[in-house]
């Protein structure tokens, strides 16, 4: 009997975190941006650490993408560290997390 009751509770745990993880993919929409990267820590002052971020002007605004840490942006962090800007064409997907638009890029490479 408490195998059962466990094995009940194991699937309904599985069911539940399988459609949470379908409302998170949902969420997240795969986009390709082309605009200025630049160092979140050393030339916008706003995170705590070295972050790559995309600034992309739209209608007149900026919207910044922060960068996830992954392979794929932390082989390009040096070209923007300590306050340099590069040109970029970035495609991953996105979703927004307390206000901010996050980019997991699966491509990054200096804008032609």
């Amino acid at each position: 009997m408490k195998q059962l009751k466990f094995t009940l509770a194991l699937i309904a745990g599985l069911a539940f975190a399988g459609a949470a993880f379908t409302a998170l993919a949902d969420d997240a929409k795969t986009v390709t941006i082309t605009g200025n990267m630049v160092c979140g820590k050393c030339t916008m002052h706003e995170t705590k650490s070295c972050q790559n971020v995309i600034q992309v002007t739209t209608d007149g605004k900026t919207v910044n993408y922060y960068l996830t840490k992954n392979e794929t942006s932390d082989a390009m962090h040096e070209d923007v560290c300590h306050g340099d800007t590069e040109k970029v064409t970035a495609t991953g997907t996105v979703t927004e997390t307390d206000g901010k638009e996050i980019l997991t890029a699966t491509k990054l490479e200096k804008a032609k």
